[in-house]
């Protein structure tokens, strides 16, 4: 796998800390903030460590901490991961 999509991550997000929580929104679920879906800070380190393994990278913390949405995340992971981070 070279690059991560939403859906993937939102799988690996769901295997490291559950489904999170039900939220209603006229936005699509990527553009929504991980806490408002129900994901703390735990459930992001365990995905950090997740995506390094997954897909054999170094993510800056502060980057990644800065990606508040699904989609933010995507877009970091995949940049890293061409090697443009």
């Amino acid at each position: 796998m070279d690059r991560l999509t939403t859906d993937r991550l939102m799988e690996i997000m769901r295997e490291c800390a559950g489904e999170g929580g039900a939220v209603e929104t006229d936005r699509r679920p990527e553009e929504v903030e991980f806490a408002a879906l129900g994901y703390d800070s735990l459930a992001m380190l365990e995905t950090l460590s997740r995506l390094e393994r997954e897909f054999g990278v170094t993510i800056d913390e502060e980057e990644f901490a800065g990606a508040a949405t699904p989609a933010e995340l995507t877009t970091l992971v995949n940049r890293v991961v061409a090697g443009d981070a």
